[in-house]
């Protein structure tokens, strides 16, 4: 068991900086949440990322905005910028629930405290770090910041906002996974300050931030801009005042707002806010396998600071077992932001990668043998990208697996199997589990390689035989094959498929294991009568559900657009979404038909939609 210094986590006070001989600091980093010093928490790895390049960083976790902002002075001014996020979650998501009512508690802070963070980080730090210090750049990251880039739906002001670049005032905004663009922001500022001579006077007062790195947002002039140098022509979106004029310019420009984050040769995308224009550079293309690693190898501790001594911070405790084997998601679900932040493309990370960080993990004081989770955004994923790259290259469908499995994807799961089995192979692995959601369709695909389609056959095996705690997440999300459609998920049919291999499997290794389904309610297509039938389909399958969301609309997906405009991105067609409070419960009741203290309630609006014939498929006659 290795033990750790205070000096082995980045440092979060002046006392700490000290400690390690610093007189200044080059990157200060403020985030919304506890400082984790692991790789499944953004501010950790971008400080560890600069710390690789030389940097002096430190990062100050949830600063005290209320008091005399002493917690953003603490630190003084760095050479280079402060780095602004608000944390691993939307801080909207983060702190209400889809009805708007305050979440009992926030996994990323210790002892769950709700009240460590003000809403939308992103912005208030940014102002305070202004008005201290308006000559230091301020640049902006995270997934608040990411999905916020252009004009976007906020649901719990009920309004549509500007760009948060321009609510916040700060300098840059990198949005997507931020390790590449925020090392070649620091590299080029880097390489001025040895064209300048040094930092005397301060290098904010010489060298403007560089405005032609990609994935990164900034703000100029309207029509002071050059034409992009790449090949591609710029997209111009309909600008925010017109947005807020015209729903369905809204909706309109969602559409290529998601191609343009799923391309690899993407568009620079152009937005008029008032006199000012917002220019969104095209992302970077993925990351390779060795970067990945890179990132993934930076000396964690993987513990919470020692500040946190004797508390508890929940997202960690999810994820204090886990391993993330690869970063992206081709699924493409409608109400989903993953691929708005990590992009459709699947980056895997080697064998070697996943095995070093997995023997890591078998070293810590409290590991019992038993892995959470080896998995991703999807858990089925693994090493799947195109058999032809230049197809991919000219590809903006995004998703490569609704409405249909792409040809072009090659779904083999024997890289994945081989993963499982070499930790499992490890010692002091007794089981590794897989908590993350499986892609049940990848799993029913029928391929036109044979070869492929024993790997699929042989990975549902093992996965139920050896991988599953009890209990194995999937997420149908809906019965109804139309909302289906709109959420860009698979038919319910496949539901039943997976099902009766499940049962099957489980029925000949004499196994007692569940399958727990995810449903949402209110998503923009369901009505009260798809609900109902949902209640009926699920109790003929013996559900009794409990893992059920209402939808909640944030900001960049296509089903916040459509909720929020009322016309699918893509097609412009009116699309129906319940959005009254007791449009809402109307919905959602029907998850659970089976509480006597529903009952009366879904009976009469059984009656009331006109579908009577459903009570007796209920409850009986």
């Amino acid at each position: 068991m290795k033990e750790y210094r205070l000096t082995d986590w980045l440092p979060t006070t002046k006392k700490e900086v000290e400690m390690r001989g610093w007189d200044e600091l080059d990157v200060i980093l403020f985030s919304g949440d506890a400082y984790v010093d692991h790789p499944s928490f953004g501010p950790a790895v971008i400080g560890r990322l600069l710390e690789a390049q030389g940097l002096k960083v430190a990062i100050v976790p949830q600063p005290n905005w209320r008091d005399d902002l002493r917690d953003f002075k603490k630190l003084g001014r760095p050479r280079l910028f402060f780095g602004v996020s608000a944390g691993c979650m939307d801080s909207m998501v983060n702190k209400y629930t889809a009805n708007k009512r305050l979440r009992r508690e926030d996994a990323y802070t210790p002892d769950g405290r709700h009240d460590m963070r003000p809403e939308y980080p992103s912005i208030v730090y940014t102002q305070i770090l202004k008005k201290l210090y308006p000559d230091i750049p301020v640049i902006l990251g995270g997934i608040e910041a990411s999905l916020r880039r252009v004009t976007h739906y906020d649901y719990w002001q009920d309004s549509l906002r500007k760009s948060i670049l321009i609510d916040s005032g700060a300098d840059l905004l990198i949005y997507g996974m931020g390790e590449k663009p925020i090392a070649e922001l620091c590299r080029r500022m880097k390489e001025s300050e040895c064209i300048q001579g040094g930092f005397n006077p301060p290098l904010q007062e010489k060298v403007l931030i560089p405005h032609d790195i990609l994935q990164t947002v900034y703000i100029t002039r309207r029509g002071g801009l050059n034409p992009p140098e790449n090949i591609q022509p710029d997209i111009i979106l309909h600008s925010h005042e017109d947005c807020l004029k015209d729903k369905k310019k809204q909706a309109e420009n969602f559409r290529y707002i998601e191609e343009e984050s799923n391309k690899y040769e993407a568009s620079r995308i152009l937005q008029d806010v008032g006199n000012q224009t917002v220019v969104v550079n095209p992302p970077y293309p993925p990351m390779t396998q060795g970067e990945l690693d890179h990132s993934f190898d930076l000396p964690y501790t993987r513990m919470p600071h020692p500040k946190y001594k004797g508390k508890r911070i929940p997202a960690f405790d999810m994820i204090k077992f886990s391993v993330n084997l690869h970063r992206g998601c081709f699924g493409g679900c409608a109400f989903c932001t993953i691929s708005a932040h990590q992009g459709k493309f699947i980056v895997s990370r080697s064998k070697e990668s996943i095995l070093k960080e997995v023997k890591a993990i078998t070293e810590m004081p409290d590991f019992k043998g038993y892995l959470s989770d080896l998995g991703g955004p999807s858990a089925n994923m693994y090493a799947m990208r195109g058999k032809d790259e230049k197809i991919c290259r000219k590809c903006k469908r995004p998703s490569c697996i609704h409405p249909k499995v792409c040809p072009n994807l090659n779904s083999d799961h024997r890289p994945l199997l081989d993963i499982y089995r070499s930790v499992d192979a490890l010692p002091g692995i007794k089981k590794s589990f897989i908590g993350s959601g499986v892609r049940y369709d990848l799993l029913q695909h029928d391929a036109k390689d044979p070869a492929i389609n024993r790997s699929t056959a042989e990975y549902t095996r093992e996965l139920i035989a050896k991988h599953v705690s009890g209990r194995l997440k999937v997420a149908p999300e809906h019965t109804s094959d139309q909302v289906l459609q709109i959420m860009r998920k698979p038919s319910f049919s496949q539901f039943y498929d997976f099902k009766r291999t499940f049962d099957k499997i489980n029925k000949e290794l004499n196994l007692r294991q569940q399958i727990i389904p995810y449903f949402i309610s209110s998503h923009p297509g369901c009505t009260e009568e798809d609900m109902a039938e949902l209640a009926v389909i699920t109790k003929k399958l013996d559900f009794h559900l409990e893992q059920v969301q209402d939808f909640t609309p944030t900001p960049m997906t296509v089903a916040t657009e459509a909720w929020y405009t009322g016309y699918h991105p893509y097609t412009l067609q009116p699309v129906f979404s319940a959005k009254s409070q007791k449009e809402k419960l109307a919905q959602r009741m029907f998850f659970f038909w089976y509480k006597p203290e529903e009952r009366r309630a879904i009976i009469a609006e059984l009656r009331k939609i006109g579908r009577a014939d459903l009570i007796d498929k209920l409850y009986g006659k």
